[in-house]
């Protein structure tokens, strides 16, 4: 017998550092549930990928906000499905690579341009009748009144194994990469990294990506205590 699709208006909140699973297992729940999936994130890289196409510092705070205000940006919430493209190109690749990876921190630090994506994501949201959005940011800032709030984390090495295998890259190099990202994204002035003081915590460590998507339905659907 199918397991029963949860209905009626849904929003969770998936927050947590790189690493931790959140892309794969939100990408999953959101299938799980029929429902919409919003990576935060690319739209952060997208942008990114639009200043450095301009030949912009992206610590030139001024230049950065003129680029994002300029650039048409729009993104897929099928998570089957997944895409995103600035001023009509499609990107999904190029916001991937050590460039965009290497300047998204500081793009993202700039408070002006964190108002401008937090507005479109929560135009998103409102569009849509279920929806699962990670980043990091999103249950303490993007939707503070999500139906589920949960910060992913696990271990320094597990996250460098991980996102080490998925880009084909050293691991040390990746956990160094990966420290210098939490630093940059915890300690930002506008909007930080942080675990929103009603999110659940759940520590993928030890779990495999069934057993966290599991564990999240459970907690969505009451069968288990936060």
């Amino acid at each position: 017998m199918a397991e029963k699709v949860r209905t009626g208006r849904c929003v969770v909140a998936v927050d947590g550092p790189s690493g931790s699973g959140k892309s794969t297992v939100s990408r999953r729940l959101a299938s799980a549930l029929d429902a919409r999936y919003l990576d935060t994130g690319a739209m952060y890289r997208a942008i990114t990928w639009a200043v450095l196409r301009a030949g912009v510092d992206p610590k030139d705070a001024e230049a950065v906000v003129k680029v994002a205000g300029e650039v048409d940006l729009a993104i897929g919430v099928e998570p089957d499905a997944t895409w995103v493209s600035a001023d009509g190109v499609g990107i999904d690749q190029e916001i991937r690579g050590p460039e965009v990876t290497g300047a998204v921190s500081a793009v993202s630090a700039v408070p002006a341009v964190r108002e401008l994506l937090v507005a479109m994501q929560r135009g998103i949201i409102s569009a849509a009748e279920r929806i699962v959005v990670e980043g990091r940011d999103i249950g303490s800032v993007v939707a503070p009144d999500a139906d589920l709030k949960v910060y992913l984390t696990a271990s320094a090495d597990a996250r460098a194994q991980r996102r080490s295998a998925e880009y084909a890259t050293d691991v040390n190099t990746t956990a160094a990469d990966l420290a210098r990202r939490d630093r940059l994204d915890s300690t930002r002035s506008a909007d930080p990294l942080q675990q929103a003081s009603d999110a659940v915590v759940l520590d993928t460590t030890a779990m495999n990506i069934e057993q966290v998507v599991a564990r999240l339905r459970d907690l969505l659907d009451g069968k288990v205590d936060a």
